[in-house]
């Protein structure tokens, strides 16, 4: 009898430890079984084609409570792996928050669960104008392949002054910024606009294009000024040569 019962409570033990923690009677809380963590650890997914990444928000506040930093984009990792480029785009939804404020200096970090994925900017304030003078970013994805191994990709970028604008004004550049971290990943932010230092709570500042947009707007411009030139002078010059034929008919 007592060998029956014996074997009942280790047949409970047993099924009890395969699905992944063990019962301990008494006042003692359940411990789990530290394999059923693993299965939870999030590892983003690189994907073999490019996808437009979603726009998310991003907001830091100072210490008084008030708008600090506000970053409007959509950012997505590429990675080169064998030659071959693999993208990760930054889910908003996802995304924690977090970062510091100063008086001439303040940082806006964006990380994933597990910190599987984090892109962090170092604003710095001068005279009359703010920018980032630092982007780094890392990405802990998945292997895309059974013989790959895990690897976390690192990198940063570091040139001087990027996304720069007057203070009291927004930074926005609707045109994609490509930007290399590594010789292995780069980083690329999309419908970006940001304010830094002196935020609004409504809608962003005064707006300072960025040049590729300016660019956009321009050259179509003046090649349609141009093209209005030729035509112009090709108009002119065809008076004048029918109208010294005309003279030079009156004549004979």
């Amino acid at each position: 009898m007592l060998e029956g019962y014996t074997s009942g409570c280790h047949l409970l033990f047993l099924t009890v430890s395969i699905a992944g923690a063990h019962l301990v009677l008494g006042n003692e809380k359940p411990i789990i079984a530290a394999a059923s963590f693993a299965a939870h650890i999030y590892r983003p997914v690189l994907q073999p084609s490019e996808v437009l990444p979603q726009i998310g928000t991003y907001t830091i506040k100072n210490p008084k409570g008030g708008l600090c930093i506000k970053a409007t984009m959509g950012a997505q990792y590429i990675v080169i792996i064998k030659k071959k480029s693999w993208f990760f785009n930054l889910d908003p939804l996802k995304v924690l928050v977090s970062g510091t404020c100063h008086w001439e200096s303040a940082v806006l970090s964006l990380t994933l669960p597990d910190n599987a994925a984090t892109m962090q900017f170092t604003f710095k304030k001068e005279n009359n104008q703010y920018y980032v003078t630092k982007l780094s970013a890392s990405l802990s994805p998945q292997p895309v392949c059974l013989a790959c191994a895990n690897k976390t990709y690192l990198g940063s970028v570091s040139p001087g002054k990027l996304f720069a604008a007057s203070y009291g004004r927004s930074f926005r550049c609707k045109s994609a910024n490509m930007l290399l971290a590594s010789s292995e990943m780069s980083i690329k932010l999309v419908s970006l606009q940001m304010q830094a230092f002196s935020v609004p709570n409504g809608p962003y500042g005064e707006v300072e294009e960025c040049l590729a947009d300016y660019k956009k707007k321009t050259i179509p411009i003046i090649l349609w000024g141009v093209a209005f030139g030729f035509l112009m002078i090709a108009t002119v010059t065809f008076l004048l040569v029918k109208e010294h034929r005309t003279e030079g008919y009156q004549r004979l």
